[in-house]
Formats: C-alpha cells, structure tokens, sequence
C-alpha cells in the first residue's frame, strides 16, 4: 500500500489507507489523517500535494519528495495553515518558486507551503507596485516597464519569487530589493500578521529581518518612480542581453552558488582554481560561469554538494578564502 500511495499526487484524489494509530506514514515521518482532512477544510484539493517531488518546484530540478506541498491564495488560508501545522505538531518549511534553493535528496518532511500562483497578484498604486510574495520578480518588474515605473529594471531578469528575492535582499547591476522596498506584510511563526517598514527590514548583503526572525513575508510594497517608457525597457534588453551571454542559462541551476567574498568575485576565484568544468555525477561547475554549479542531467544533491564541498577546499586551498554557499539547502539527505 505504501507504494500506491506514493504514485497519487492530488489531495482529491488521494485514497486514504486509515491504520489503528490514525496515521499517514510518509517517508518516516506521521502525518494525522485529521490534519490532513482540516487542510482539506482551508485550500481546494487542487492546491493539495501528498509525497510531491520537488524536483518539479525547484529550478535546479532536484530534490526528493515533501510530504504535504500546499498552495496557499490568502494571507488568511496562510494563517489557518500554520495554526494547523502547530497543533498537530507538523514542521512546516516555505518556498517560493524554487530558486536559490537546494532540496536534499531525502526530500523535506511534515509541510511545505510554496507561494505560486495563487499568491501572486500585483497592481500599481501612483507610483507604488503592490504585489503578492509568489509573483514572479522578473514579471514585476516588466508590470513596473508597462506603467513606465523605474528603478526595478536590474531585477528583470533574476529567477525567483519577489518574496524570495526580498528574503535574499537580491540583487544585480548595482541594483538591489533593498533600494526600491517600503514596506512588508509578513505572518510571524505564532501566526501574527505584521506590516514592517523599510527602516525595519534589516537589508543588508543577501540578508533581511525575515532569515532571523523567521516571519513569513506575504505581500511587499516597492516605491519606484516616473520614468520614461523607451529609456526603460532599453535598459532591461541590456541586462537581459548581458545575462543571457554570460550565465549559463540553458541548463538548470539555483543561480549563482556562492556568496561573493569581500572586495572578491566567486567566479573569478573558482575559475582562476581551474574548477570551471569540474563535474560530478550530474553537477558540474559552469563552463560558461564558474559562479554556478548547473545540473547537465539527473542531478541530485549529493552530486552537488560535493562539487560545493570541493569547490571550497579547493579555493581555501588555492587563494585562502571561504566561499559560503549563497543558495539554501534544505531538506535531509537521503
């Protein structure tokens, strides 16, 4: 019966095997029928996923199996979620779309809950962009090239989410999430919903509040200005023109895998260690950028994390530098 219940994906339908402790068992950890039912009361089957692969929710197209991934549409649906989660004792780990992530092979046990679609609504306010911690970062910014708004035109071309890009305080081109955020309303782990000011979102490099106290950003607001239609979209051709000739884009990846070091480049150091090409199992170090470790085929994360493990020992080696991964890795090992 384990096996059946491995090959159904959607929560609808799902064929319930109850056993005499009242639990699911999925990949070692105990998921209560009840919880699973009262999910079923806050999110339609269609925003349900039992043992997903997340492998289909990451852009490195890797990762074992979650035991729940759930949809959410509201800040509401989120909240009832969480409270959920915490009285049946389920550990709950939040994605965006899955970049800058790594799911380790044993896949990510009790919930995920992942912002897409259904949480990705934007609209303009003067010269104001409100929108949703699923939408998409690269769609936002052409949402702000269509109303002639500037001052996101670096973010054009990063993957990922916007909440995720706000998380990392992401950024490119001397631009970054910091510059051109005002404001965000996040749910705190006690289920809080709270709006942060700029003042108080701790932006740093690759860093905000939210890696340290672990809310939940939701909705983010982002102050741009008045520019002209032409000069706008001129600048985003340029630095999707840029990108395309120096990432490799053709192949699945988390996006750049290393933090840069301080006055430094990770690429530059990798690639001056003669590691460009480095390949293990399905991961290799990018010919076309050294900065990223890219999947040529059926990858898993072992393979990765030892093409980082060597990267390191080999650039500590090489030019005595730490190079700290800036990609998430989550998940158990398999």
């Amino acid at each position: 019966m384990p096996l059946q219940l491995r090959r159904m994906r959607r929560f609808g339908n799902y064929p319930f095997y109850l056993y005499d402790v009242g639990v699911n068992k999925f990949m070692g950890f105990a998921i209560d029928e009840k919880y699973l039912h009262a999910l079923r009361e806050v999110l339609p089957d269609t925003q349900i996923y039992l043992d997903e692969p997340m492998a289909r929710h990451t852009t490195f197209h890797i990762g074992g199996n979650a035991d729940v991934f759930v949809l959410p549409s509201s800040i509401e649906a989120l909240v009832r979620i969480l409270a959920l989660a915490k009285r049946f004792s389920v550990p709950v780990t939040i994605l965006g779309n899955g970049s800058n992530v790594l799911v380790q092979d044993g896949g990510i046990r009790g919930t995920v809950i992942s912002f897409g679609k259904p949480f990705s609504r934007i609209e303009r306010k003067g010269t104001h962009i409100k929108a949703e911690a699923g939408a998409a970062l690269g769609a936002v910014s052409l949402f702000a090239a269509s109303h002639s708004l500037q001052g996101m035109e670096f973010a054009v071309g990063i993957p990922g989410s916007l909440g995720g890009a706000v998380y990392m305080n992401a950024g490119a081109y001397d631009g970054e999430m910091s510059q051109i955020v005002c404001a965000v309303t996040a749910v705190t782990p006690e289920g809080e919903i709270v709006r942060y000011d700029a003042s108080e979102l701790g932006f740093s490099y690759r860093h905000s509040i939210f890696q340290d106290n672990n809310a939940i950003i939701c909705e983010i607001e982002l102050v741009l200005q008045e520019g002209d239609a032409a000069g706008i979209q001129a600048k985003i051709a340029d630095f999707t023109k840029r990108r395309m000739e120096k990432q490799p884009l053709d192949k699945p990846s988390a996006g750049s895998t290393f933090k840069r070091p301080p006055g430094l480049f990770a690429g530059t150091l990798i690639d001056k260690a003669g590691l460009k090409g480095l390949t293990i199992g399905g991961a290799q170090v990018s010919e076309k950028h050294a900065g990223f470790v890219v999947n040529i085929g059926n990858a898993t994360a072992k393979d990765v994390l030892s093409v980082i493990e060597e990267v390191q020992a080999r650039v500590k080696k090489e030019h005595d530098v730490v190079l700290i991964p800036e990609i998430r890795i989550i998940g158990e090992r398999a």
